[in-house]
């Protein structure tokens, strides 16, 4: 099943977010501590995140993730935090795994997710780095996925909230 940029708007669309930022545009912020983080190291981060999190038999996620992005850091508060725990969890990733996350193999993106305790956190956005990876990574990506049209064929969502599904499906019974 292949994800596209449209359905990334589409996903935006449902959150209430308008048209993404322009395309390609490296934007450069400094963190609560005066780090620099590049945007780019962000959406390399998402990216190599969806490879792990999303199905297996999910493709295109590179463009769709990029997409979602670019929305998503449209608004500052939730950019701030995006941008603060993912240079974190990079700069722990290097610390534990010599690399940062998305130059590791997937298994040990995998593992790394793991380890820090994202599968198991609860999503906090002010939280522990498990708690804020959970919340700005791992959700924001499950999120983006289930809001788009494609990605809730896949769980069996038709018409995701903010979807219309046609003439079609209103007229069919209950026993559809």
């Amino acid at each position: 099943m292949e994800l596209t940029r449209r359905d990334a708007v589409a996903a935006l669309a449902t959150l209430g977010v308008g048209g993404a930022a322009a395309l390609g545009v490296r934007d450069w912020q400094r963190d609560d501590r005066g780090d620099v983080v590049d945007d780019e190291l962000v959406q390399d981060t998402l990216v190599a995140a969806a490879e792990v999190v999303y199905p297996s038999d999910v493709s295109g996620t590179a463009a769709f993730v990029e997409t979602f992005l670019e929305g998503r850091l449209e608004r500052e508060a939730h950019a701030r935090g995006l941008r603060e725990t993912t240079a974190a969890f990079n700069d722990v990733s290097e610390q534990w795994h010599g690399d940062e996350f998305p130059a590791l193999s997937p298994a040990d993106r995998d593992r790394m997710l793991r380890e820090v305790g994202a599968d198991t956190a609860e999503e906090t956005p002010d939280g522990t780095l498990a708690e804020r990876v959970r919340y700005y990574v791992v959700n924001d990506l499950l999120l983006a996925l289930y809001a788009s049209p494609t990605g809730g064929e896949l769980v069996g969502i038709e018409n995701p909230q903010g979807h219309p599904g046609g003439i079609d499906t209103y007229q069919r019974g209950p026993e559809a």
